[in-house]
């Protein structure tokens, strides 16, 4: 970064880029997801007057700045017969959760595995791990091979089993809720 640009604030250098206003339409509309077709980068671009060229390429250099950090699948288990699924939550020893949650995530049948904020005394887990199951017996089966594991038998934890599923959808900011260019100046 030059010198300049340190002494330029963030949004200026945004508001400043001819490039931003389509960016932001095309972000608000990959939240709703792509289109099922053969093609539906091209089918996003003529929502948005843009080719599928253009869409790729835009795509491509959001990426590349970091501005979008991954292009993913939601999978909507529930319809492909995943209805036992546990959220199970461990109170592990803050040196030790780097090392166990890269242990859990590289079990094949855990699905997201991350650390949040321990909010005692009513809720003293740190370590969070998804699996998504077809079969209860079979979730608390692998629960326990995680337990064994990740040696953490003497470790506090709950299962937690979905009961029902209210809303299930990628990251949305809402129409507006992206940044504007006046925002950003």
């Amino acid at each position: 970064m030059t010198e300049d640009e340190t002494a330029t604030p963030p949004g200026a250098r945004l508001a400043a880029d001819p490039r931003l206003p389509a960016d932001l339409r095309l972000i608000e509309a990959l939240a709703d997801g792509l289109p099922l077709t053969s093609h539906p980068y091209a089918e996003l671009g003529r929502s948005l007057g843009l080719s599928e060229a253009e869409v790729l390429e835009r795509l491509r250099r959001l990426l590349a700045e970091g501005v979008i950090s991954r292009l993913g699948v939601i999978v909507r288990h529930h319809e492909l017969g995943y209805r036992a699924n546990a959220m199970v939550v461990w109170d592990v020893p803050d040196e030790l959760v780097a090392g166990i949650g890269q242990r859990m995530a590289a079990f094949s049948f855990v699905t997201l595995c991350y650390q949040r904020r321990r909010s005692p005394p009513l809720w003293p887990y740190n370590l969070f791990c998804m699996i998504h199951g077809r079969e209860r017996p079979t979730v608390l089966t692998q629960v326990e091979t995680l337990t064994h594991s990740c040696g953490l038998l003497d470790v506090p934890r709950q299962i937690l089993f979905s009961r029902r599923r209210f809303k299930q959808r990628g990251a949305w900011y809402g129409a507006g809720s992206v940044a504007t260019v006046a925002e950003c100046a």
